[in-house]
């Protein structure tokens, strides 16, 4: 058996065993005090759980989107001394067009509008 079919092996092993541990030794028992929201020891003025606007989850993918773009091209100025570096640069452009075309899909559908 090799080292990577082992290690998918045996991580997969661990998650089922910790998840069937958390299922069996939680404690399962809610009640008023615990499921009222903390503050400060007063008493809430307001409801804690308010729904947040979508817009901000958006912009969080978004963020997230271009954060990943960026840890995708790090690398790029040692993958330019490879033997192709052409192949790097398709990929390069490839990327950096398919984020582009997303972010102008996104802001043509007016996702990145605040106010209406």
């Amino acid at each position: 058996m090799n080292m990577i079919t082992f290690m998918f092996i045996s991580t997969l092993i661990l998650s089922a065993a910790l998840t069937t541990l958390n299922f069996w030794l939680a404690q399962m028992t809610p009640d008023s005090e615990k499921l009222s929201p903390y503050e400060c020891g007063f008493d809430p003025l307001g409801s804690a759980r308010l729904p947040f606007s979508i817009r901000f989850f958006l912009v969080a993918i978004l963020f997230l989107l271009f954060d990943l773009e960026i840890a995708l091209l790090l690398p790029l100025p040692w993958a330019t001394q490879l033997k192709s570096p052409t192949t790097t640069l398709a990929w390069t452009s490839i990327i950096i067009l398919l984020l582009t075309l997303g972010l102008i899909y996104e802001w043509m559908q007016g996702g990145l509008e605040w106010a209406e």
